[in-house]
């Protein structure tokens, strides 16, 4: 059972009181934008009119067939659609969408304002995790999908509410799926199947890194490279929880001289997030 993200809500109280895979289309720029078509965008993300509808498109082959059978199958497509509705205030409807895009991906489409999770995707998941000899390769996946959803989550929230991001958008959506899949809920209590999520997440970066030296034009993509991005999140698992995760130091999972910075970047990066976010939750 999925809990909705009260991570960042816990956050903006805390702040009150004193004290976000592989995608390839990036979120518009606001810079862009019209004085009056900003207004307007302004003026929705106001509003609270909308819901993220869930959509499954026809799957024809058998590596997109066996990823929407694993998303329609656990459901958990349907209740991050449910826990995005119940946290955020959506101007409008926005879909949800399982495709068949005959290549492993998973991106937030701006032109269409729809998120798009390819069924491929998970099917890669399922072959990663089954030739690692992970214990059960569809639970694995289906954590991968919750990751992943929280990165495309990053792209849409920064755009449909023309947040401001510094750095590289891709880092930042990182970030905002690590504090969701890190951060304590209301009653301050972590999601073990979150975190786990998080780890695995980090597995499937490192089993990329090691199929081989990237190409030259890796070096210019707008993601950070594969090995670099499994180290971040191994990073802001620790940091989150240092006494608890310090297996992961332990198994040489993260250089100690990276270790020792972690907590306190998991925590700016984690309040950013919460003060950004804090206009728009219910």
């Amino acid at each position: 059972m999925l809990r909705p993200f009260a991570s960042a809500i816990t956050l903006v109280a805390l702040l009150a009181a004193g004290c976000a895979t592989r995608d390839t289309q990036p979120a518009t720029n606001a810079a862009e934008d019209s004085p009056v078509e900003s207004e307007t965008v302004v003026a929705a993300a106001d509003s609270d009119t909308g819901a993220m509808v869930v959509q499954y498109e026809d799957a024809t082959t058998p590596e997109a067939q066996r990823g929407r059978d694993l998303m329609q199958k656990t459901g958990i497509v349907d209740q991050l659609a449910e826990d995005v509705t119940a946290t955020y205030k959506l101007p409008y409807d926005i879909p949800l969408i399982g495709a068949q895009c005959d290549e492993a991906n998973d991106f937030w489409s701006p032109d269409d304002q729809a998120m798009i999770l390819c069924y491929e995707d998970v099917d890669e998941s399922l072959k990663i995790f089954g030739e690692a000899g992970d214990p059960d390769p569809e639970e694995a996946a289906r954590r991968v999908v919750i990751a992943s959803f929280f990165h495309e989550l990053g792209h849409m929230l920064i755009d449909i509410y023309r947040l401001p991001a510094t750095g590289r958008e891709e880092d930042v959506a990182d970030q905002l799926a690590a504090s969701i899949l890190l951060g304590p809920d209301d009653d301050g209590n972590v999601d073990s199947d979150y975190v786990q999520a998080a780890k695995d997440q980090a597995r499937e970066y490192q089993i990329y890194a090691q199929q081989g030296e990237p190409d030259e034009e890796f070096f210019a993509d707008v993601h950070t490279l594969d090995r670099a991005r499994a180290y971040n999140f191994e990073c802001w698992i620790y940091g989150s929880d240092p006494e608890t995760n310090a297996d992961i130091v332990e198994q040489g999972l993260l250089p100690q001289s990276r270790a020792e910075r972690c907590q306190d970047e998991f925590d700016k990066l984690t309040n950013a997030w919460a003060e950004l976010l804090d206009p728009h939750l219910k």
